[in-house]
């Protein structure tokens, strides 16, 4: 029987964040066996992210034997610039490397085929295969958290540009105002990214907040000066968008990362927004991320499938009610596993 389409084939997947790694090992269903969670060492440099890296590729292997399944592949999503037909993490400001031949030295550490991918392309991938996207053929995933960045999937598959495409959040959608950490004013990452937002409420109110969550709530509330962030937010995310459905026609807009989980209180007036800025436009639908945090980690997953030729047997609706099974928790620098959901706090890392 071919390896990659026996019952216990199985991909690991690895999703790589500025500040925490999100691992699974996950089978032909999508289903985890196992999955770990380890904090990512930036501040020890970019030789030490790598070994945490193959340190938890390792530890991942490992789970999937004692858990009886033979990975076949790994497939691991980071942040920055991915050159993902050469296969090289071309530059990550967060993660601190420069033109990393990745792939390969990933894959001599496990001796298993490895594909890389950007992390925000790869939860597009994820949302267009299994997720909110599954039923269009073109669409744009945008992750709003710590940063803004999209990707457009042109008949399911994503626009990648040589590792440049979609670098949504430094959209001049502003008034110069908060300089961006691009160095310019006026971009989309500036007035609406989560930390935007926390940011110009503290400065507003004088009352510093922990995130744009508490913003959210307080707008809710009734807060005037929460509700005057959050409007400046929504404003700048609609011409933004609606300059992507200008030159882009997606089909549908699925809005991701951490800011989507305020749900309503972000969608409803940003569909009146942007609708109030289309004319002759194809006016896409606007809906919430169906995978959530764990998207990252699911197109990691299936990047894995894709490097043996395989992709995972499973119904798309299925996925959202099989990637609840086990999570890791980080004790100290010690990984282990431990029960409850896949993955962290959404948002682009």
């Amino acid at each position: 029987m071919d390896e990659h389409a026996g019952a216990r084939a199985c991909v690991i997947a690895l999703d790589v964040g500025g500040t925490s790694m999100k691992g699974a090992v996950l089978d032909r269903s999508m289903r985890p066996l196992t999955t770990l969670r380890g904090p990512t060492p930036r501040d020890r440099g970019p030789g030490a992210v790598i070994d945490a890296i193959v340190r938890l590729l390792w530890q991942l292997e490992s789970e999937a034997a004692a858990n009886g399944g033979q990975p076949v592949a790994a497939g691991v999503v980071v942040p920055g610039i991915v050159d993902e037909p050469g296969q090289r993490a071309v530059h990550s400001v967060n993660l601190g490397w420069r033109d990393v031949p990745l792939a390969a030295v990933l894959q001599d550490a496990t001796g298993l085929p490895v594909r890389i991918g950007h992390d925000v392309r790869a939860g597009g991938l994820a949302e267009s295969r299994l997720g909110a996207a599954r039923d269009v053929d073109d669409a744009l995933f945008v992750a709003i958290g710590t940063g803004i960045s999209a990707v457009q999937l042109v008949e399911g598959r994503p626009l990648r540009a040589g590792g440049y495409a979609g670098e949504l959040g430094h959209l001049a959608v502003a008034p110069p105002a908060g300089r961006c950490a691009c160095g310019r004013s006026g971009c989309l990452e500036a007035v609406a990214s989560a930390r935007a937002i926390a940011f110009a409420y503290t400065v507003r109110s004088g009352n510093e907040v922990k995130g744009a969550e508490e913003v959210a709530d307080l707008a809710a509330q009734g807060d005037p000066e929460a509700r005057g962030v959050w409007e400046r937010a929504v404003e700048a995310l609609a011409e933004a968008f609606a300059a992507c459905a200008t030159i882009l026609a997606p089909e549908r807009i699925v809005v991701g990362g951490g800011l989507s989980r305020a749900g309503g209180l972000l969608l409803d007036p940003l569909r009146v927004a942007l609708d109030g800025r289309l004319s002759c436009q194809r006016r896409p639908d606007l809906v919430q991320a169906a995978l959530g945090a764990q998207a990252g980690c699911l197109g990691a997953g299936l990047l894995g499938w894709e490097a043996v030729g395989g992709g995972p047997a499973v119904a798309p609706a299925a996925v959202g009610t099989v990637i609840t099974r086990v999570v890791g928790r980080v004790v100290g620098q010690v990984v282990e596993p431990v029960g409850g959901t896949v993955g962290g706090p959404g948002g682009t890392s």
